[in-house]
């Protein structure tokens, strides 16, 4: 899992330079579906949601692999103690475990 994504602006070459946010799908059993977690940008290059000072189209994600990560291995067991040390930048989410597994 990573967070890795390419830019909307085309690059000089043709193709498109590294960005930040990208989409994660969950499929399984427990998997309580029918939800999309979190918000997807405008998509548009210089709007409110492209953090990219030249309007190259990089979208901050509003959720995390950490997230995902985090709520999958709780259910797994992983002990609440040792999220931290498995997800080290999940203390820069309010909501730790997204609650999509039953």
């Amino acid at each position: 899992m990573s967070d890795f994504s390419r830019t909307l602006k085309p690059a000089a070459g043709g193709g498109s330079d590294h960005a930040w946010g990208g989409h994660s799908m969950v499929m399984g059993g427990p998997v309580l579906g029918g939800t999309v977690y979190g918000t997807f940008p405008s998509l548009m290059l210089g709007g409110v949601d492209d953090f990219d000072e030249a309007a190259g189209g990089r979208w901050v994600p509003t959720t995390s692999v950490d997230q995902i990560g985090a709520t999958l291995m709780a259910w797994m067991g992983l002990p609440t103690a040792n999220m931290a040390t498995v997800f080290p930048n999940l203390s820069n989410f309010t909501q730790k475990n997204l609650g999509f597994l039953a």
